[in-house]
């Protein structure tokens, strides 16, 4: 009897619950050697090839391009080559190795013998790490649609980065999804490039999300305002079906409700307002660098906001660098990349990484490593609208500073009024780990800087 191997989604050293298969590099029935591209996986950070664990042959592969598979669950099944060498049981792949099951916060029933020769193999795994959430169950979710065109997010941000039309490649993936090597593919031979005309006509359900598929909305009944009874109404009534489709949040998406939730769950935030008075700036200079250079000013006078905290231990670590998140807003979803060694950077080294996280967020690029880390953080949301905010301290961070749009406000001062240019700064503690006296010193300095002509 063939001996028949399964193996399960490594943590992909993000610590992240869940992947979606953006592609398969093999099929059932074909024969792979170790180490080689299994597939293709996005992350809420990045896309990550996943090698083969096993040379032999591919018994089975769990799931299709689109599918989010839990970290743990089973991906593929594989027939190992008796006559070639194997990896040595337990021996790393590349990826972390965690806890043995017997770790688990709480045990589990007696499994079936079935199930404790599937948890046999996975101890024998190697490559299943880290304290992952493990399952089998595998979501049956589609890619989207949009335009007309079916493709994971994954697949659009590399036709971006190598400037491929979507809607003028030939899909060859299931169900007519455009997959990765369709667009390598159109970016290789020039096919698709983008700025042409598009090649293929727009199907009428261009736009909607495919899956989960529901039941086509019969025509809505005509809104009155009074109900049934003669009475004033505000809201549709009971029976009446809601528009659009729920859509299941993947990738970036995904991971930012998780960790806002979390965050959420675990901060005692605590917010102070008040306005930068930029009336002595000279000439035109760059805000986000005056911005970044104010920030490291204030966690120099006021270290306890630039630390981490962690509230399970009851302990903080101030931190003797500065490294900034910078909240970067995507079709995708948030991005935090770190500005690293912000406290030596001059004005034009903040310009330069700026510039160089921001390209290597847009085109999916960014290592994992940068999207950690960070002491301190910062939302410039004031490039779009808005002038104070609550935005979101995420832990083991202690402090987030948002800046609001620019505007010209009256001011009163000796003699009279004056118009001013000013910005909205508002800072978000946890009150856990900062007094209100500690944020309000730190919110001075940073104001007090700000403040400087230059």
């Amino acid at each position: 009897m063939a001996d028949i191997k399964t193996f399960h989604l490594p943590d992909l050293g993000e610590g992240l619950p869940d992947a979606t298969i953006v592609e398969w590099h093999v099929k059932e029935g074909d024969y792979i050697k170790l180490d080689a591209p299994l597939c293709s996986m996005e992350t809420a950070k990045a896309v990550v090839d996943v090698p083969s664990p096993y040379t032999g042959t591919v018994k089975k592969l769990h799931g299709a391009p689109g599918d989010i598979i839990e970290t743990g669950a089973a991906l593929a099944d594989f027939e190992p080559d008796p006559n070639a060498k194997q990896r040595a049981e337990a021996e790393a792949t590349g990826h972390h190795h965690g806890p043995k099951k017997a770790e688990a916060p709480a045990p589990a029933p007696a499994p079936a013998p079935a199930a404790k020769a599937a948890t046999a193999d996975r101890e024998d795994e190697g490559t299943v790490v880290g304290a992952m959430v493990s399952g089998s169950h595998v979501h049956v979710e589609q890619a989207a649609s949009i335009g007309g065109v079916k493709a994971v997010p994954a697949v659009r941000a590399l036709a971006k980065k190598l400037k491929v039309d979507l809607a003028r490649v030939r899909p060859t993936g299931a169900d007519g999804v455009v997959t990765m090597k369709d667009v390598k593919d159109a970016a290789a031979n020039g096919s698709a490039p983008l700025g042409a005309a598009p090649a293929r006509a727009v199907p009428a359900s261009a736009g909607r999300h495919l899956a989960p598929e529901l039941p086509e909305p019969g025509p809505a009944p005509s809104r009155t305002a009074v109900s049934l009874a003669g009475k004033a109404v505000r809201t549709a009534p009971p029976s009446q079906q809601a528009s659009g489709q729920p859509e299941q949040l993947k990738g970036v998406r995904r991971n930012m409700a998780r960790v806002m939730a979390d965050a959420h769950a675990q901060v005692v935030p605590t917010t102070l307002v008040d306005d930068a008075d930029l009336h002595a700036w000279i000439g035109k200079q760059d805000i986000t660098a005056r911005l970044i250079r104010a920030i490291v000013a204030a966690c120099k006078a006021v270290p306890a906001l630039n630390a981490w905290f962690d509230g399970k231990n009851l302990t903080r670590t101030m931190h003797p660098q500065v490294d900034i998140g910078i909240a970067v807003d995507t079709e995708d979803g948030l991005f935090v990349p770190a500005l690293r060694n912000a406290d030596v950077l001059d004005g034009a080294g903040i310009r330069a990484a700026i510039k160089r996280l921001r390209s290597s967020v847009e085109d999916r690029s960014i290592p994992a490593s940068e999207l950690s880390g960070y002491t301190i953080s910062l939302s410039n949301f004031g490039m779009f609208a808005g002038r104070y905010a609550t935005p979101v301290v995420v832990p083991p961070t202690v402090a987030i500073i948002g800046a609001g749009k620019l505007c010209h406000d009256v001011v009163a001062v000796m003699g009279g009024i004056e118009v001013h240019r000013r910005m909205p700064i508002s800072l978000t503690f946890d009150h856990r780990a900062a007094t209100g006296g500690e944020a309000a010193r730190f919110l001075k300095a940073l104001l007090d800087d700000l403040a400087l002509p230059n």
